[in-house]
């Protein structure tokens, strides 16, 4: 791997062309990237600073980086849906993942967030995955592994159920990616040091309404909140700014709640359900 700001064999490179069109791929010596105009040789990259302009044999222009953590999720091989970048970041931030924080995750998919989780825990910290799916498992860790370009040595990977697994107020911050993430409040109580944070993201809102009410009902957490994260591209031509006709918009709910200390129950809310959110009730 090259030293920042200039690529080295081993890197991965991002070209961009006039259209704003993506290209990516590893710089190795000796080989040659080809386009329908033109080729360019790996070893002409090799020493060169970001932000640079090559061009190909025919003369093709692309502007040349090292891809963001963005771009690589977004291209990266998918065995499961990914957790996007919007979303990741709002989860490193909203769960608070620090240097050094030690980190259980659950539902590990393609790795995208896994990735966010190592990086903000940095190499202080540790994230346990557990993936029920073997075959999800084998592409995270190919593409955790290509990411950092070698197997993170604050990170372990099981297979298995996470209701199996035996943990004892071991992890700073619980963070649950996975279809009933309610029926893992129990497993992830134990898990919690007081204080803790448990986190999960969910795709409707039938599942968010469980995760709350089992956070709830299970008595060792603060009143959960929950939120979604929506962004909005913007153009901009001189005077003509104006909104981009597509955007980012849902894609997954996050709810987060805190573990309370050992005996201690939580204080009662205040405030009023609105008439009809139990359902029903009968005289």
């Amino acid at each position: 791997m090259s030293n920042l700001g200039y690529f080295g064999a081993g890197d991965r490179i991002q070209l961009t062309d006039a259209k704003g069109k993506l290209y990516s791929f590893t710089i190795t010596p000796g080989k040659e990237w080809h386009t329908h105009k033109g080729w360019i040789t790996h070893d002409d990259l090799i020493g060169m600073p970001e932000g640079s302009v090559v061009s190909t044999t025919a003369g093709l222009k692309f502007t040349a980086f090292k891809p963001l953590l963005a771009d690589y999720v977004l291209t990266m091989p998918r065995g499961a849906t990914i957790v996007y970048p919007k979303d990741a970041a709002m989860i490193v931030g909203v769960a608070d993942i620090y240097p050094g924080a030690r980190v259980l995750e659950a539902g590990v998919g393609s790795g995208a967030l896994t990735i966010s989780l190592l990086r903000a825990a940095g190499p202080t910290g540790k994230v346990h995955s557990v993936e029920r799916r073997e075959d999800f498992a084998d592409n995270a860790r190919s593409n955790v592994d290509s990411y950092f370009g070698a197997p993170p040595v604050n990170w372990s990977l099981i297979v298995g159920d996470l209701q199996d697994q035996k943990f004892d107020s071991e992890f700073d911050r619980v963070i649950l990616d996975m279809l009933a993430p309610w029926e893992c409040v129990e497993i992830a109580a134990r898990a919690l040091r007081p204080g803790g944070v448990f986190l999960a993201y969910v795709a409707t809102t039938t599942q968010l309404s469980a995760t709350a009410e089992a956070l709830k009902a299970d008595g060792r957490f603060t009143e959960p909140e929950s939120s979604e994260t929506m962004v909005r591209g913007w153009h901009h031509e001189g005077l003509a700014v104006r909104p981009q006709q597509r955007m980012i918009g849902h894609t997954g709910f996050l709810i987060q709640s805190r573990r309370m200390a050992p005996g201690v129950e939580v204080l009662a809310r205040r405030r009023r359900p609105a008439k009809g959110a139990y359902g029903v009730s009968e005289d």
